[in-house]
């Protein structure tokens, strides 16, 4: 094996390490909300207006409302979040850092008070934005390529930030997918100052 094998290795086992802890997370969490708790956890997610409702801003995005809200989010998190690892590991770590404060400070001010709000779709869409907007920002070839991949397979989701259904958060899906459009911008203004 090579040195490139070794550190491509490397590199992908510790993207697994951070999105199989991440998923842990979501899991275990829900499964005690859920056995032990009632479903009583979910009162720490973003409640608009009020401020103990900003505590949410950190606890939201892994709380979900059912087992059937954390299987219809695992699957493209774990995929768009590989993704956003795919080029850095590093940008993970950003992207969700910028997503969960935009998308929870836009989710508090604007959301209809009273509600509460939960689930990693909120990263989920933040994910989506970095990806497709990389390419635009970044203008190199690799981010350009996963930019059309993610458009073509995800892109229909991004009818998500409109209102729809009762129950499902709009505005987290509309503030998380700025949060990562802002991240996409900052991230490729970092990497043309360093270059």
């Amino acid at each position: 094996m090579s040195l490139k094998d070794n550190s491509l290795s490397r590199q992908l086992k510790t993207q697994g390490i951070i999105l199989g802890s991440f998923v842990a997370i979501f899991w275990v969490l829900e499964f005690i909300d859920q056995v032990i708790f009632r479903g009583r956890l979910d009162v720490y997610g973003i409640i608009p207006h009020r401020l103990i409702g900003l505590r949410g801003i950190l606890f939201a995005p892994f709380l979900h409302g059912s087992f059937g809200h954390l299987i219809a989010n695992t699957v493209p998190f774990v995929i768009l979040g590989w993704l956003v690892m795919i080029q850095e590991t590093s940008d993970f770590w950003i992207v969700t850092l910028v997503t969960m404060i935009v998308g929870g400070v836009g989710v508090w001010i604007f959301a209809t008070p009273g509600s509460i709000h939960i689930g990693s779709s909120i990263l989920i869409f933040g994910y989506l934005g970095f990806l497709l907007a990389r390419g635009y920002f970044q203008r190199n070839l690799a981010s350009i390529i996963i930019s059309v991949i993610v458009g073509l397979l995800y892109g229909g989701l991004v009818w998500g930030v409109l209102p729809s259904a009762p129950g499902i958060s709009w505005q987290g899906h509309l503030f998380g997918f700025i949060g990562g459009v802002i991240t996409a911008r900052l991230i490729a203004k970092e990497k043309q100052y360093y270059r």
